[in-house]
Parts: C-alpha cells; sequence; structure tokens
C-alpha cells in the first residue's frame, strides 16, 4: 500500500511541481551526472598503503590515510546562488561566514577536527571594498570554526561571469580508529536536531523564485512574519556548528552519527553507513521564511522537505540513554536542540515524517497514503 501510493504521489510531482527544476536546479539529472564522474575519479584512488582513500563517494567528506593511524579528512563546497543575494544588495560582510560554515559543518560528519581552509573565488571584476567585505566575512566564519584560512585562489573572469561565486575547500584531522560514518546505528538509537537559522546556502533557487521573479517582492520588502527586510533573512549567514560538535564528540560516547542538513533537507540522515530507517515525530515550529515560499510558490510539503532543511541544521544520531546529555551539550552554543525522532529498522533507508504523512527514500519524499 505504502509503494503504491508512493508512485502515485511520484507522478504527481513530476507532473505539477517541478518548481525545483523550474528554478534551474535539476537534482536528478546532476545525481545520474555525478554517478558518472565517480566511475572515472575513484580509477585515482590508490589500492593500499599509505595516502589510501578511506570511505566512498557519498559521505560528507572522505578521509586520507597519512599513516601512524592517523587521517587528514578533506571536503569541498561554496555557497551557490546566495552570492545573487549578496550581489544585488551589494553586501558581502556575511557571505564568508557561509564558505566556512558550509565545510566545516561537512567535515564534522565524519568526526574530524577542522584545521584549515582554501577559497576559491571567480569574480567578473575585482573591486577593492569588495574583497575587504569578503575577508571580513571569511575571517569571521574562521573564528567562529577555530580554523585558520591559509589561502586562496581569484580569478577574474571577465567574459564567463556575472556577479561572482564563492567556494571552499577545507580540511581537518580525525583518527582512522575513530572515523564516524553512522556504521553502528541500531534500533532504538535517537535523533537529535540542532536548529537552523533559517535557509542558510541552500535552496536559495527556488526561494529566489518565490520571492523575487515576476517582480513580486524586493529585497526590501517587510512580510510581517520576519524579522528585518525579505534580503536580511535571505542573507543570514549559516549556522557553523563546529564547537558544539566536538564537544558532543568529546564527551558522548554513543554518538553514531553527525549529519550536516543541506540539500536534499532529512534525506541527508540516509547518507550514513548503517541502513537506518527514521521516525521523525517532534520537529519543532517551521520557521515563517519556509511557510512564505511554500505560499508562494504553491508547491508540497514533500518538495519542501526535499529542497530546504526546514529548520534543522544538524542531526546527530546517540544511544537513547544519552539523549538528554546530548541535548543539554549541543545547546551549549547557544542554539536549539530537539530530540525530533528515533531508529525503528535496520532493514531499510527511510526517513517518515508522520505528521505530514510522508515518506522520503533517496533523494525523495512521497505522500505514504494515495489522496
Amino acid at each position: 500500500m505504502i509503494q503504491a501510493a508512493g508512485r502515485t504521489a511520484r507522478a504527481n510531482v513530476s507532473l505539477l511541481e517541478d518548481r525545483y527544476r523550474d528554478a534551474g536546479v535539476d537534482t536528478d539529472e546532476a545525481n545520474a551526472g555525478l554517478k558518472k564522474l565517480s566511475s572515472h575519479i575513484t580509477k585515482t584512488w590508490p589500492t593500499n598503503g599509505q595516502f589510501g582513500v578511506k570511505l566512498d563517494i557519498g559521505y560528507f567528506a572522505n578521509v586520507i590515510d597519512v599513516g601512524g593511524g592517523q587521517g587528514i579528512a578533506i571536503t569541498t563546497d561554496g555557497v551557490g546562488s546566495k552570492t545573487m543575494i549578496a550581489d544585488k544588495l551589494k553586501r558581502y560582510k556575511t557571505i564568508g561566514i557561509d564558505c566556512v560554515a558550509m565545510n566545516v559543518n561537512d567535515l564534522i560528519c565524519v568526526g574530524a577536527r577542522p584545521i584549515s581552509m582554501v577559497d576559491y573565488l571567480a569574480i567578473k571584476k575585482v573591486d577593492e571594498n569588495f574583497m575587504d567585505e569578503l575577508g571580513i566575512g571569511l575571517s569571521e566564519g574562521a573564528r567562529l570554526a577555530g580554523i585558520s584560512i591559509c589561502g586562496g585562489e581569484t580569478a577574474q573572469l571577465r567574459d564567463m561571469i556575472e556577479g561572482f561565486d564563492l567556494a571552499g575547500t577545507a580540511i581537518g584531522h580525525v583518527s582512522l580508529d575513530k572515523i564516524l560514518v553512522g556504521q553502528n546505528i541500531e534500533l532504538g538509537d535517537v535523533v537529535l536536531g540542532v536548529a537552523s537559522n533559517g535557509i542558510h546556502s541552500n535552496g536559495l533557487s527556488l526561494a529566489r523564485q518565490a520571492f523575487l521573479e515576476n517582480g513580486r517582492y524586493d529585497l526590501s520588502h517587510k512580510f510581517p512574519e520576519l524579522d528585518g527586510s525579505l534580503g536580511d533573512e535571505l542573507l543570514r549567514p549559516t549556522h557553523i556548528y563546529v564547537k558544539e560538535a566536538l564537544e558532543l564528540l568529546s564527551r558522548v560516547k554513543s554518538v553514531k552519527a553527525l549529519i550536516h542538513i543541506t540539500s536534499d533537507g532529512l534525506l541527508n540522515l540516509l547518507r550514513v553507513k548503517t541502513k537506518a530507517e527514521y521516525v521523525i515525530d517532534n520537529l519543532p515550529p517551521t520557521p515563517p521564511v519556509f511557510s512564505l515560499i511554500q505560499k508562494l510558490e504553491n508547491v508540497s510539503d514533500a518538495r519542501m522537505f526535499e529542497v530546504f532543511n526546514m529548520g534543522i541544521g544538524l542531526c546527530a544520531v546517540i544511544g537513547k540513554a544519552d539523549a538528554e546529555l546530548g541535548l543539554s551539550v549541543l545547546r551549549s552554543e547557544g542554539k536549539d536542540a530537539f530530540r525530533i525522532g528515533h531508529v525503528t529498522s535496520t532493514e531499510k533507508r527511510r526517513v517518515l515524517i508522520p505528521d505530514l504523512d510522508l515518506a522520503g527514500e533517496d533523494k525523495h519524499f512521497y505522500v505514504q497514503r494515495a489522496q
């Protein structure tokens, strides 16, 4: 029954709600392309010995064996189309925080302590004030994450780019026996969620379509539901979760997985080694920016939870007995944290949100019951 309903919902999504593809992001095509790309790059991996690659493609970061039981974790990510909002407003002091956050929040998900980062800036033409403001954000992000920024590259691409693009590559340290990829998740483990502070740096293409296309609203517009202007909301910098995550790893022995909730939303829970089904039955109230997007674009709950974090920026899967300690630690840096769900099976990969009748597998959520 659930599978049949899922297929019905899949068809409805394909026919009626391809808003994200309309906004310029085709996730299915991207995933198909990634599989082909991965088949080539994995051929470069050493087959054994020092400098071997320790994880498969698909985790939040990978780890290189550097000898002596030690590993260097490495990841790369960018800010995406959030740069377009910054460029429209000529406000660049926070966008560097996003770049740091997107990288270090991935490193902690393999159990690594972030160490350093390099950035890559592609821009039509360098401007001194722009570079100064960008540096302010990168420096603040590094301070919040406890890392250095040891270099980078600036490419002036007048004939190739409008505005700018910002990405980074970060490294961290992890002992090989401390790599964390959800390899020991068990029935009854709990899922803790740490609050996001809005959109972060994923789903901005759909958000821009909802708010800005067809002259609907200006970035200076103030919705009663939001604190400040629309531009303020969309530029709110991504939370950095490094300090509380490292404290959690240090103080709670039963941590099974850390999951950065970015694009694909809570489906990121499936990016762990253990086959597990999660029931998410205690989500906090959704931040109002997501409700506004959903109303303006007439997007289903399923699609919203596929694209956005919906108020949860980081998840931790830990043993049930340590749930209260885990919550206390995750709240130590002033962010809200909640017990949002639990593991109900280790026989399938699925995320269930019963309050919304949603079931999620792979990259998609579907309505469980045919309407």
